[in-house]
C-alpha cells in the first residue's frame, strides 16, 4: 500500500492521518491513501515566494524558456512511467496520450514563446508613448513578474496535462507554483513531480505539490498571488468569493465545466464528408477520456429533418465501442475515474431523463471486457434526444461529466444560434459544415459566448486537434457558466503573471530600464564600427553616423530598371496631378537600399548574417536633389542558445535604421535583425 505525498519546502512529506483511500478505477483494488493535513501553509507559499520566486525572477525569459524545453525533453524520454500508472485512473492508451504528451507540449509550446520575448527577467510591453513637445519626457510600460506564488488547483480528468499546462505558462513568467490535483488522481500527479524534482531542472521551491486536500491553502493568500481553478463552476464560485481573495484583490482564473455543442450545418445532408466528420467527431467526444472532459460535447445541435440520420449513426458507431480494461485488446473506452463519479453521473443522468428521451445506452445492461463491471468504475455512453428543447430546459442546465450528450433539432441557423447561447457560456462550440457565408454568421453571432470555435469540414478534418483539445498556443476558458477566465493563449497566458507598470522619465533613462534603445536617448559614435563588434562588446544606443548620398533621378531610373518597380509616381512626372508628391519620387525601397549601402561595414567580421527587417516606415517623399544618412544604432540584443556543441556561439542584434534627409526629418525608419557571433564560443 503507497502513501502518496506532498512536496512542500524542499522535501517530501506525508500528511498526518488518511483523508482519502485511492483506489485503481478499472479494479476497484486500493493503491494506497493521500492526506496533506498538517501541512504549515503559510510556510509553504512563503518558502515559494522567496526561495522558488527569487531564483526564477533572476532568470531572463530567454533562460526560462530553456528550461522548459529541457524538462520537456527529459518528460518525453521517461514518459512510459506515466503510462502505467495512468491506467488506474481508467484511461486507454489515447486518454494518456492527451494528458500526458498533450501536457509535455505545454512545456514545449511555452518554450517556444522565448522568441516573443526580450533577454531580461522582465517584458517591455508596446512602444513609447510621447509626453513633451520636445521629447524629452516619455512614458513606457514594463511588465514584471509578481513576487507571489501561483496556486494551481486542478480536476481529476487530467491530472498531468491539468498541471502542466499551467505551470508552463507561470514558470515561463518567473512566479513558482503550489500544484492541487484533484485528491482522486493525484497519485499520478505525485509520480511526475517527483520525476521533476529529481531532475533538478527546475530551481528549488519552483514548484510544491500538495496531494491531499488541501484544507486551508487559500487562507494566507497576498496581493502578489495568483489563483487558478478548474472544476464545477459552483466550487469554482465558492472559492472566488473567499474573504481572502477579495480583500488582497487576488486574480482568480475560474474555468469551468460546461455545456458545450456540435452543431451539424444545415448543408451536412448523409452522404456529405462533413455529415461522416461530424458524427465520427460526436462519437470522439462522448468516448475519449469516458466523456470526462470540460470541453466535451454535451449537446449535439443538428438540423429538425436529419435528427433521425444521426441518431441512427451514431447509435451505429457507439455500439462499436468496446467497454473494460484499457490493457485488453479492443478495448476502446476505459472507466470513470473513482465510483464516486459513477453516483454523480448517474444521478445527473437521472435528473435529465425526467424531461428527455434516452435513444442509446443503459445505465445498467451494458458489457465489461475484461473487469468486473461491480468493482470498476464502468459507464455506458448514454444519448438522449430533446424534440422541445426552448421548453424542456434541463439540458442546457444539467450537466453529466460523463459519456453523456443530447440531440437537440433546430429549425434554422438562428435557432441554432440560440440554442447554443442557452448553455450561458461555453469552453467550446464547433460547427461542422462546407458553407463558409454560413459559418461566418454563425462565429460572430455565437462567439459572444463561446471560449472556443471550431469550424470543422473536409478541408481540414484530417489535421484537425479536434472539438474537445484546447492548444497551448490559443486560449482556454470562456464566458458564464465557462467561469469567465482564459488559460493558456501563448503570450496572453504569460502576461496573465505579470503586473504591468508605466514607467515616466528621459528617454536615456527609459532606454536603460527597458534596455531597448529609446528615441532622444544618448547615441554615443561606435567606435570601430558596429559591424566590427562581438554580440558581448554591443552597447545598447551607440550608434554608427554614416557618409551622406545625395539622390540623383539616374538613382530612381536604375532601381526602376533592377526592380521593375515602375509605378506611375516613380516614372511618370505628367501623373502626379491630384497627388501627395510634387515630382517624381524615390522608391522606398531604394532608399532603404542605400540605408544599407551606407552602414555596412562589408568586411568580414562578428556579423554572421542579416536575417528580417521590422517596423518598416517610410515618412517623407525623397525627391532627386536631396541627401540623405543614417543614424545606425544598437536598439536590443537577444540571446541565443547554441543548437549543438558544434553550432556558433552567437545572439540577435536589433539595429535601428533612422534615415535622415538633409534637413534633419526622418524619411525611413526600420528595424534589421542581424545573428553576432559572440567573443566566449562555450
Amino acid at each position: 500500500m503507497t502513501i502518496y505525498q506532498n512536496y512542500v519546502q524542499g522535501e517530501w512529506v506525508s500528511g498526518s492521518g488518511v483523508e482519502l483511500e485511492l483506489h485503481n478505477a478499472i479494479t476497484g483494488e486500493q493503491i494506497g491513501t493521500v492526506s496533506s493535513e498538517g501541512l504549515d501553509y503559510a510556510s509553504i507559499m512563503d518558502y515559494g515566494r522567496k526561495v522558488g520566486g527569487s531564483a526564477l525572477r533572476k532568470m531572463t525569459f530567454q533562460e526560462r524558456g530553456r528550461m522548459l524545453k529541457a524538462l520537456a525533453l527529459h518528460l518525453v524520454s521517461i514518459k512510459e512511467k506515466f503510462y502505467t500508472l495512468s491506467a488506474a485512473t481508467g484511461a486507454t492508451r489515447i486518454d494518456s496520450w492527451i494528458d500526458i504528451e498533450g501536457g509535455i507540449g505545454n512545456l514545449f509550446a511555452n518554450a517556444s514563446l522565448r522568441k516573443q520575448f526580450p533577454d531580461l527577467p522582465y517584458y517591455v510591453d508596446g512602444v513609447a508613448a510621447p509626453l513633451s513637445k520636445r521629447g524629452s519626457f516619455i512614458g513606457h510600460h514594463i511588465m514584471v513578474p509578481k513576487q507571489g506564488v501561483a496556486i494551481h488547483i486542478n480536476a481529476f480528468n487530467f491530472p498531468i496535462w491539468g498541471m502542466l499546462e499551467k505551470i508552463a505558462v507561470n514558470l515561463m513568467a518567473g512566479v513558482p507554483a503550489v500544484v492541487k490535483p484533484s485528491e482522486f488522481t493525484s497519485y499520478l500527479t505525485e509520480l511526475m513531480v517527483r520525476e521533476i524534482i529529481t531532475s533538478k531542472i527546475l530551481p528549488e521551491g519552483s514548484l510544491q505539490l500538495v496531494s491531499g486536500l488541501g484544507r486551508g491553502i487559500l487562507d494566507h493568500l497576498t496581493n502578489q498571488d495568483i489563483v487558478t481553478f478548474t472544476g464545477s463552476a459552483a466550487t469554482g464560485k465558492k472559492l472566488k468569493a473567499l474573504p481572502q481573495i477579495i480583500e488582497e484583490s487576488v486574480p482568480f482564473n475560474l474555468e469551468a465545466d460546461s455545456l458545450n455543442a456540435c452543431i451539424l450545418g444545415e448543408d451536412a445532408i448523409p452522404g456529405t464528408p462533413e455529415f461522416d466528420i461530424f458524427v465520427k467527431e460526436v462519437q470522439k467526444e462522448i468516448t475519449v477520456k469516458t466523456g470526462q472532459k470540460c470541453t466535451a460535447v454535451r449537446r449535439i445541435i443538428v438540423p429538425e429533418k436529419l435528427v433521425e440520420d444521426v441518431q441512427t449513426e451514431l447509435g451505429k458507431r457507439l455500439s462499436k465501442t468496446v467497454i473494460g480494461d484499457p490493457s485488453v485488446d479492443g478495448v476502446r473506452m476505459g472507466a470513470l475515474a473513482t465510483r464516486l463519479q459513477v453516483d454523480r453521473v448517474r444521478n445527473n443522468v437521472e435528473l435529465l431523463a425526467k424531461s428527455q428521451e434516452i435513444v442509446y445506452g443503459d445505465l445498467d445492461n451494458f458489457e465489461v471486457t475484461g473487469a468486473d463491471k461491480s468493482k470498476g468504475a464502468f459507464f455506458s455512453p448514454i444519448v438522449f434526444r430533446n424534440d422541445d428543447p426552448f421548453n424542456k430546459t434541463d439540458v442546457h442546465e444539467i450537466e453529466a461529466f460523463g459519456p453523456v450528450s443530447t440531440i437537440i433539432p433546430y429549425k434554422d441557423l438562428n435557432e441554432a444560434i440560440e440554442l447554443t447561447k442557452m448553455g450561458k457560456g461555453s469552453l467550446v462550440t464547433s460547427i461542422v459544415t462546407a458553407n463558409d457565408k454560413l459559418a461566418r454568421e454563425f462565429v460572430t453571432e455565437a462567439a459572444c459566448v463561446n471560449g472556443r470555435i471550431l469550424i470543422l469540414n473536409e478541408r481540414c478534418a484530417k489535421e484537425s486537434t479536434g472539438h474537445g483539445s484546447p492548444m497551448p498556443l490559443l486560449t482556454h476558458g470562456g464566458p458564464g457558466r465557462a467561469g469567465g477566465g482564459e488559460e493558456m493563449g501563448g503570450k496572453r497566458g504569460v502576461l496573465h503573471y505579470l503586473q504591468r507598470t508605466a514607467i515616466q522619465g528621459h528617454p536615456q533613462i527609459i532606454t536603460e530600464i527597458t534596455q531597448q534603445f529609446q528615441v532622444g536617448a544618448d547615441q554615443p559614435e561606435a567606435n570601430p564600427h558596429v559591424f566590427r563588434k562581438h554580440f558581448e562588446e554591443l552597447i545598447i544606443g551607440e550608434t554608427v553616423f554614416t557618409h551622406k548620398h545625395t539622390v540623383t533621378t539616374a538613382d530612381i531610373v536604375n532601381f526602376a530598371n533592377v526592380s521593375g518597380d515602375n509605378f506611375y509616381a516613380h516614372m511618370d512626372e505628367t501623373s502626379l496631378e491630384g497627388t501627395i508628391f510634387e515630382k517624381r519620387v524615390a522608391h522606398g525601397y531604394f532608399i532603404l537600399s542605400k540605408a544599407a549601402g551606407l552602414f555596412v561595414d562589408p568586411a568580414k567580421g562578428p556579423v554572421l548574417l542579416n536575417y528580417g527587417l521590422e517596423d518598416c516606415r517610410f515618412t517623407k517623399p525623397v525627391y532627386a536633389g536631396a541627401t540623405v544618412g543614417v543614424r545606425f544604432t544598437v536598439k536590443e540584443k537577444v540571446d541565443q542558445e547554441k543548437r549543438s556543441e558544434e553550432d556558433i556561439a552567437k545572439g540577435i542584434v536589433k539595429f535601428l535604421v533612422d534615415v535622415y534627409d538633409e534637413t534633419g526629418e526622418t524619411v525611413a525608419l526600420a528595424t534589421i535583425l542581424t545573428m553576432v557571433k559572440k567573443i566566449d564560443q562555450n
